[in-house]
């Protein structure tokens, strides 16, 4: 009996890249690659052709080609692969041939094989519908074993499943899946259009800048590299964010880079001590500019096989977000939306609530989850009331139509008839759904109803519910931030909300000597599903006033940044810009589960390179001529050490 089948649901698992992408990768991304001319995927090499492009039009032709031995059968016929796809090998099975015969039939599966034959139609009735090149097979001449493989740490199938652990230490083996090579031909050919678009439509400026720098106020933790000069060091560069705005003050006008970024974030789940970034700066803009630029951007570098951007993207202000969604980057692909019902709770016989209402910022919030009541047990109610109460010292109550539903509220009976009533006209209550309330200041009330409508929306889709289309894609600015924020550890101290060289709103300036806390800046997010894929300003383009905020507001050290602020005294024109994360928005695009997916040679969440054994001890008479000594540290320094970082403020 002929195998086709068994053919046919090798190739479904092989080329279904996450995400849902309908096409296998050697073709959607062939054919978008130049629409004036098709890559030449065989030329300056031994083959003729590729695995995944021979098609009935070849038929009769002979070809060469080359490629890892993915499956053998009955000594019959293998199944060739390469980077471009799948191709069914016929084993010759007469004595003249028998020397082809025990090279394809003993070299171990992942082997690395030359062969060569000539394009024949599969038997009537044996053709494989689902396997693009399923028409035709290779009748093989020659074969030449390139490499023999030896036992395999895991099998090289996407359907297969391994530890991450296990991927990252034989990364050079993972990275030949079809998934893994789907990514990283994705990632080039959207970086290929953006430069496309940048430098060949409107005229950009390609400028490698350094990455040895010195340290930045703020921001995130740095990486020090050491000098042979005793006691000084450089920093590798968290972004390029200086030395961008040094080149408008040069008058480049237009820069782009694909930037290689570091901060030492130690660990942390979903983040790369070392990442990529689009990063852009503009001489002349306001923030619509920019704005308008990145949607163009995006909307010419999008992959064929997804869903077009539609353009404009939407905009909300911080505020807006905070009290809409309970977070400044909000997924707006479901509702869920927060509403105040303070009013409807005035004179409420609940006495925590009035508890709340009777101070200056008190307010009483609410979501609707919709068939909350149906689909949300119990025990999912009790952890929301724990998760509340630990993360944020917060009451939340379950409150349903349904009276006998109200199980887990002992304050649902004090509720009268006619805030009931209320409510449900308010939020468009239906019989199955489910209010979740909490009373408190605002903005810690709505930060716990932002985190508890992402919960539900987990807990309702783990039960059968579509809240979050996968294959939607639903952009949003976020503009209007606040230029400063107050210190966590010292309240009557200034940080900057995003970095210290974003200017203020022009509405808001004379705020800046008598109430900053108060000052909008104008910074602006790139949310995409609810991940925020890039941020930027309009910078300070006046010394004076950058050195105000810097000494005055911020208690930095000028010094530090005298050469910034004295290139702004030598006519910087004003300038703007943005930087967008190109490892989170591939990994949003790909449906990958996390960014390590869509990078070749990623660190672990610990920061470790598992292949390499990366970092490694060094012996200390290569540290001698960077003056340095290794102190060993005690455990309590070890947990301090590994204590959460600041927040990333460059870009």
């Amino acid at each position: 009996m002929y195998l086709g089948s068994w053919l046919s649901r090798l190739c479904r698992g092989l080329s279904r890249p996450i995400g849902k992408t309908p096409h296998p990768i050697w073709g959607s991304l062939s054919r978008s690659l130049s629409s004036q001319r098709i890559p030449e995927f065989s030329s300056f090499v031994a083959r003729t052709n590729t695995c995944g492009e021979l098609r009935s039009s070849h038929l009769g032709q002979e070809v060469t080609l080359c490629g890892w031995i993915q499956y053998r059968r009955q000594n019959t016929f293998l199944v060739l692969r390469d980077c471009h796809g799948l191709v069914q090998i016929i084993i010759p099975q007469d004595e003249s041939a028998a020397s082809v015969k025990k090279i394809l039939c003993e070299a171990p599966v992942e082997s690395v094989v030359k062969v060569s034959g000539t394009v024949i139609s599969r038997p009537p009735g044996q053709e494989n519908p689902k396997m693009p090149t399923g028409e035709i097979e290779i009748k093989v001449k020659t074969a030449e074993l390139l490499n023999t493989c030896k036992k395999l740490p895991f099998e090289i199938k996407d359907f297969v499943k391994k530890t991450e652990a296990l991927r990252l230490q034989y990364r050079y083996l993972d990275l030949r899946s079809f998934q893994m090579q789907y990514n990283l031909r994705l990632r080039s050919h959207m970086v290929m259009k953006m430069r496309e678009y940048l430098c060949n439509l409107h005229g950009f400026v390609d400028v490698e800048t350094p990455t040895l720098f010195k340290r930045t106020p703020g921001g995130a933790k740095e990486f020090l590299v050491p000098s042979r000069e005793p006691g000084k060091f450089y920093s590798l560069t968290q972004s390029p964010q200086q030395f961008k705005q040094l080149l408008m003050v040069g008058g480049l006008d237009r820069y782009f880079q694909v930037a290689r970024c570091y901060r030492d974030e130690g660990s942390r789940p979903d983040r790369q001590p070392e990442f990529t970034q689009i990063d852009i700066e503009m001489s002349f803009v306001d923030q619509t500019g920019i704005q308008r630029l990145i949607e163009g951007l995006l909307q010419y570098s999008w992959p064929d096989d997804k869903d077009p951007v539609a353009i404009p993207f939407p905009s909300m202000t911080f505020a807006e977000a905070l009290a809409t969604y309970g977070t400044d980057k909000p997924d707006i692909r479901f509702g869920m939306k927060i509403v105040d019902i303070s009013d409807v709770f005035r004179n409420t016989e609940i006495r925590f609530l009035q508890d709340v209402l009777a101070k200056p910022q008190g307010t009483v919030k609410a979501i609707c989850v919709r068939e909350g009541a149906k689909y949300l047990r119990r025990q999912d109610v009790e952890l929301i009331r724990e998760f509340a109460a630990h993360h944020y010292s917060q009451e939340v109550l379950p409150i349903f139509l349904n009276a006998k539903r109200n199980w887990s509220s002992p304050f649902a009976k004090f509720i009268m008839e006619e805030e009931r009533l209320e409510l449900t006209r308010l939020m468009e209550i239906q019989e199955e759904d489910m209010v979740l309330l909490t009373a408190g200041e605002h903005e810690k009330a709505c930060s716990l109803l932002g985190k508890l409508r992402l919960q539900c929306a987990d807990l309702l889709e783990m039960r059968g519910v579509v809240l979050r289309d996968p294959a939607l894609f639903s952009f949003l600015w976020v503009v209007d931030f606040p230029l400063f924020l107050t210190k966590e550890e010292s309240p009557t101290e200034l940080e900057s909300a995003h970095h210290p060289f974003t200017a203020p709103h022009p509405s808001d300036i004379h705020l800046l000597h008598t109430e900053p806390e108060k000052v909008r800046g104008q910074h602006y997010d790139l949310v995409l599903n609810g991940c925020e894929v890039g941020g930027g300003s309009i910078r300070i383009h006046d010394a004076q006033l950058q050195r105000y905020i810097l000494a005055t507001l911020l208690k930095e050290d000028v010094k530090l940044l005298s050469h910034l602020l004295q290139a702004l005294d030598y006519g910087a024109p004003p300038h703007g810009g943005i930087a967008l994360g190109l490892d989170r928005l591939l990994c949003l695009i790909t449906g990958a589960p996390s960014i390590r997916d869509v990078i070749a040679f990623p660190k672990s969440y610990r920061g470790h390179d598992l292949m390499s054994n990366a970092p490694d001890s060094v012996p200390l008479e290569e540290l001698k001529p960077y003056h340095i000594q290794v102190s060993w540290p005690t455990d309590s320094e070890e947990e301090d050490a590994s204590a959460t970082p600041s927040k990333n403020l460059n870009s």
